[in-house]
């Protein structure tokens, strides 16, 4: 039986997603960028459209890119509207997210003080559920995923309502959850999270787990079922993340030890970034898993098979939706 992703387009048949990179932003802005109205202009949804489809025409006809998980968490000023042209202009597929940022770069001031008048738990999964079921604000635009994360060695109380959320959700509807680890800490304790409260582990990818390179660290994690994300190619030295070189042989060593089955790859990457730029990235940053790390994979001795695994065969089961409730 035929099985779909939900992209910012409606469901896409799982064997057309082809290439995948399971997490990237086409636009990103942390909280509290709309209020630098210094920026001329702060926000130009015509720049932002006709430059995202040049990079990502050029990434599909140079590397056969098929499809993008825009991992944008809704505090971070997330537009699934602008995705949509985005990827109807483009001809790549992308599915946008629901969620919020760790308490230590997120708009946490909304939720907490939720928390002082009712259940918020109850409030975050029914937002979830709202988007990942009936679509975002009126747009019929469903969010493909579920983001959540958590800080450097630690998921805080705050943290954990998402947490929660995004389980029961997950376990519900089928929905695939990713997720940010700072510095590729509490990885475990994330997946160990939601397991108890619903999700499946094949519907969890433990993001930026390349922020640490201890394999001992990546097999206590991946036992758990779950898959990790090696997803933050290009970003070197940037936070504590190690080079491309000992990522590319860490997942070497996971592939030979029989794990390729369970990794994803990304950059991090962020297209377009709201308020003012910033400088930490490269403008190729998001091309490098084509144009650098396949060809460091093949030197390796990775066949065409284990890196198709890594790139389609892995984000194709994954982002399968699941028995979505009407």
């Amino acid at each position: 039986m035929s099985q779909s992703a939900s992209t910012v387009c409606g469901p896409v048949p799982t064997e057309q997603l082809g290439r995948t990179l399971v997490h990237e932003h086409i636009l990103f802005g942390f909280p509290g960028s709309q209020g630098d109205v210094t920026c001329a202009p702060r926000f130009d949804r015509e720049t932002i459209v006709e430059r995202s489809v040049a990079k990502l025409k050029r990434y599909r006809e140079s590397y056969g890119l098929g499809t993008i998980v825009d991992a944008t968490p809704n505090d971070c000023c997330r537009n699934p509207e602008i995705l949509r042209e985005i990827s109807e202009k483009s001809g790549i597929h992308i599915l946008c997210s629901s969620g919020y940022y760790y308490e230590g770069e997120g708009a946490t001031s909304y939720y907490r003080f939720r928390a002082l008048l009712g259940n918020a738990d109850e409030e975050i999964y029914t937002m979830m559920k709202t988007e990942v079921i009936e679509g975002i604000a009126g747009t019929g635009i469903r969010a493909g995923v579920i983001k959540v994360a958590s800080s450097k060695d630690v998921i805080t109380d705050y943290e954990k309502r998402f947490f929660r959320a995004a389980g029961r959700v997950s376990g519900e509807t089928g929905t695939p959850i990713i997720t940010h680890t700072q510095e590729g800490t509490m990885g475990s304790e994330q997946a160990e999270l939601l397991l108890a409260n619903g999700a499946k582990p094949d519907r969890i990818m433990i993001g930026h787990s390349d922020g640490s390179t201890d394999l001992r660290y990546h097999f206590k994690v991946i036992e758990k079922g779950v898959s990790i994300g090696f997803d933050r190619f290009g970003l070197e030295g940037y936070t504590g993340s190690p080079s491309d070189a000992v990522r590319v042989a860490c997942i070497i060593a996971l592939v030979k030890s029989g794990y390729g089955s369970q990794i994803m790859v990304s950059h991090d990457s962020i297209y377009n970034w709201i308020g003012k730029p910033l400088d930490v990235t490269s403008p190729t940053h998001s091309e490098i898993i084509f144009r650098d790390i396949v060809p460091a994979f093949k030197k390796a001795g990775l066949t065409d098979a284990e890196i198709d695994q890594l790139l389609v065969e892995n984000p194709k089961r994954f982002l399968a939706y699941g028995s979505v409730a009407k």
